[in-house]
């Protein structure tokens, strides 16, 4: 696939390509309304507080995690195109509380709710997925994350001019907000009626069972639970800096704790409920695959999405701090390493589709994510600007070009279970983010990069031992097994049974 190929409006998978990434596009704008609005709440409203901002900024990415893998679920059970357009439309409303909310608990539990559209993300890739072959896969996936993950950006610049030109007043930043709603959901409605689940009703295939990802051997499904508990557990996290900042009594977080610590027992009672009897029965040979390759995924969308959340918080500090610049100078230069991503996505994806090897290439990206912040590990004030500007660019080259890599892989491992390993490895990439964003709390700029930089090594190990060559990574069709067969033949059999 070239890169002219995305002008061709009238080509089917195209259009569905660029009414999706619009999509994500819009579900970022609005999952990020809150930040470049932050002073002009603490203007407007007397009783906010900057400690209060911190706190709706670590409930922005609460629940995105658990999200991310209850949609995955649901994708593969109804299909991305309902999912997509009933999550933009339900995002809406607490998008709208938080604009009116007069109160701090309003404010709060809006917020929180409002983290569980950053599960949009998966929706897409698994539309996308439906929509374009396999040797098209890696670009098309880029090109949909890079263009649709620009939406953080595009509400950063566009958002305070919107509320101090369009609406002024002290209530500007809340009717700028509320307009994000409404154009998200109205939008929702629209996807609804403007696309369809890939080019024909057999392109969206669904696992027997969406409560639990299928595995292919005990093996795997007691790797699946190891690797299932810290995509909940990681809340704990968040519980703890919650409480420490005094925004949760002790008991309140000893609640949350049992809360979470019941939700990771009840996933692993599904993922036993789904498998077991699967693995009795026994997974005909063709319907098989490893779980090996979606934990070496699981591990690269950590160390890097997760790094680039967790670096694009503390990049303008880190550059205003260390070279003495005033603030929009230095928002303005680390700003570049979101840029980069309209570009460096796309690329990724595309050069996994054409080097004819999606490992090699996994693999390469992930070592230049741990070559390029052990460089930024060494910058200090004594570096040329121009020069640290550079390392910065080179280093988002290679964590974004990664991502698009990770999922020009994933439609391949398993086609029927993609919603869930999409979910699962998108949920990673949050897990990351808390994780590094903790760790910095306790260490120095210089140390952060060089930990970032061994948890990139740390998946370029994993992924040299255990990520596989999807098998038809590069066909014209996805691989479809007896099991597939059957389901498929299940499903049309249904309607005439009733």
């Amino acid at each position: 696939m070239k890169v002219s190929a995305v002008f061709k409006f009238r080509s089917p998978e195209i259009r569905a390509l660029h009414l999706t990434w619009i999509a994500f596009f819009i579900t970022f704008y609005v999952w990020f309304n809150m930040a470049p609005l932050a002073s002009s709440m603490l203007k407007s409203v007397d009783w906010l507080t900057r400690d209060d901002i911190r706190l709706f900024a670590i409930c922005n990415v609460a629940l995105t995690i658990p999200a991310r893998i209850l949609v995955g679920m649901a994708l593969d059970r109804f299909g991305p195109r309902r999912v997509f357009s009933i999550l933009m439309v339900v995002m809406a409303i607490p998008a709208l509380v938080f604009a009116f909310g007069s109160t701090m608990m309003q404010l709060l539990i809006s917020r929180l709710v409002l983290s569980s559209i950053g599960a949009s993300f998966v929706v897409g890739i698994h539309m996308t997925a439906l929509w374009f072959k396999p040797k098209d896969i890696g670009f098309a996936e880029g090109f949909y994350a890079g263009w649709g993950n620009f939406g953080s950006a595009a509400a950063a610049m566009s958002l305070p001019t919107i509320a101090l030109t369009m609406y002024g007043g002290d209530d500007g930043w809340r009717w700028a907000i509320a307009q994000s709603a409404v154009v998200m959901a109205a939008y929702g409605v629209y996807y609804w009626f403007a696309i369809t689940d890939g080019p024909d009703v057999k392109a969206h295939r669904k696992p027997r069972k969406a409560a639990a990802l299928e595995v292919s051997s005990w093996g795997d499904m007691i790797k699946l639970i190891i690797w299932t508990i810290p995509l909940v557990g990681v809340l704990a996290i968040l519980v703890w800096r919650i409480h420490n900042m005094g925004y949760l009594s002790a008991t309140g977080a000893w609640i949350a704790y049992g809360v979470i610590i019941l939700i990771v027992l009840y996933q692993i009672v599904q993922i036993l409920r789904v498998n077991v009897p699967l693995l009795k029965k026994g997974v005909p040979e063709d319907d098989r695959y490893s779980f090996n390759s979606v934990a070496a995924l699981n591990s690269t969308y950590f160390a890097n999405f997760g790094a680039e959340l967790a670096v694009v918080s503390m990049l303008p500090m880190f550059f205003e701090e260390t070279w003495g610049l005033n603030a929009a100078t230095a928002g303005l230069i680390a700003a570049s390493f979101a840029f980069v991503n309209l570009v460096a996505r796309p690329m990724g994806g595309m050069v996994s589709d054409r080097m004819g090897n999606r490992r090699f290439v996994m693999l390469c990206y992930m070592f230049g994510i741990g070559i390029g912040f052990i460089l930024m590990g060494m910058l200090n004030s004594s570096w040329p600007l121009v020069i640290a500007i550079a390392i910065t660019i080179f280093t988002s080259v290679f964590v974004q070009g990664a991502e698009g890599a990770t999922f020009g892989i994933i439609p391949s491992i398993k086609r029927r279970v993609t919603g869930q390993i999409s979910g699962m490895a998108g949920a990673y990439g949050n897990v990351g983010a808390v994780v590094y964003l903790t760790i910095f709390t306790f260490v120095t700029p210089t140390q952060f990069f060089y930990i970032i930089a061994a948890g990139a090594f740390v998946s370029w190990l994993i992924c040299l031992i255990w990520l596989k060559e999807p098998e038809g990574a590069f066909g014209d069709e996805y691989y479809i097994s007896s099991v597939d067969k059957m389901i498929a033949e299940q499903e049309t059999q249904q309607p005439t049974a009733r």
